[in-house]
């Protein structure tokens, strides 16, 4: 049977869109919905459809970049996740086969370097490492392995709360005390303006989107992209965007909280509530994110999400040399 990977254009669409809905690892991220909001000419996009006797049997969701004086083909840059896009019954020849094809056409193409990024291994609906093997066999190599906190969803919100460390726990009561509220909310703005100040005053970078393209999102995914604030006398103290990515995961893209509240402990209560919600629609895992950037470990905000009962998951990102 011929195997072989053709560039995606904008007729591909709706077969793109139902691939990643039934796919093992597709999320949100990977659909061209998601890919497609960003404006026109910043990503130049070749992502690949592998197709097996005219059937599509994988996709690669990737953009051209120019790179160390050549072309290089990566994940495409406008998602937390790339990777191989396959579907729930793969089998081991497959995954080698596709990696093949994928490096066959990136050299025919000209292209001096492959790079992607891989989801968790909890984004998968069948836990498989046959990819990773294939990728490695081929030759990539891991150029990062950046760690993602994740915290497996329990039977009851009470299995819950006991996962987590006695001093997340009393901060929980703390806040309830306090008079601490949670609550799903519409103040965009609000949670920007504090998001901004935040990543400003810890680590001098702006947010990935604007607050434009943040509103843009959440019209396209009003139902899987939701801010739960944290409200003190009526005040949004604290703030988490979460991305409901597939069935099974919710991700906390961004967390941000007030320093003059920090001692209501409102980030606690935050995340208890967000646990129970993720619970009550049937999520079995909340990824917290990375606290590596570049392999480079941030330990206490590591600590942090351990004391909510996460535990690490890898985020790898291989890479080829031609």
């Amino acid at each position: 049977m011929t195997i072989s990977a053709r560039v995606f254009s904008s007729s591909d669409t709706p077969v793109w869109e139902q691939f990643v809905a039934t796919a093992n690892n597709g999320t949100l991220f990977h659909e061209r919905k998601f890919l497609g909001y960003h404006p026109k000419g910043r990503f130049n996009d070749h992502s690949l459809i592998i197709e097996k006797s005219g059937k599509v049997k994988a996709l690669f969701p990737a953009v051209e970049i120019q790179s160390d004086g050549g072309r290089a083909l990566v994940s495409h840059q406008g998602s937390s996740y790339g990777g191989i896009i396959v579907q729930q019954n793969l089998s081991f020849q497959e995954s080698y086969d596709f990696v093949e094809v994928i490096c066959e056409h990136a050299k025919e193409a000209g292209f001096n370097r492959i790079q992607m990024t891989l989801p968790p291994a909890i984004y998968q609906h069948t836990v498989s490492n046959y990819l990773d093997f294939s990728l490695i066999k081929h030759g990539f190599t891991y150029k990062k392995r950046d760690v993602s906190s994740m915290l497996t969803i329990e039977s009851s919100p009470e299995k819950n709360l006991e996962r987590f460390a006695a001093s997340h726990r009393t901060a929980v009561r703390k806040a309830i005390k306090q008079g601490v509220s949670i609550r799903e909310s519409e103040d965009w703005a609000d949670f920007y303006a504090l998001l901004k100040e935040n990543l400003n005053i810890r680590h001098n970078v702006q947010p990935t989107h604007t607050l434009k393209e943040l509103l843009q999102l959440k019209a396209l995914y009003p139902e899987q992209i939701r801010l739960f604030g944290a409200y003190w006398e009526d005040k949004l103290i604290a703030g988490v965007v979460n991305f409901s990515v597939n069935n099974d995961v919710v991700l906390a893209f961004y967390i941000s909280h007030m320093e003059d509240y920090q001692h209501l402990r409102a980030v606690n209560l935050l995340f208890y509530e967000i646990i129970s919600w993720c619970h009550e629609n049937s999520f079995k895992y909340l990824d917290f994110g990375i606290f590596t950037v570049n392999m480079e470990p941030n330990f206490g905000l590591g600590r942090f999400k351990e004391n909510f009962g996460a535990a690490g998951v890898f985020r790898d990102t291989f890479e080829l040399n031609f």
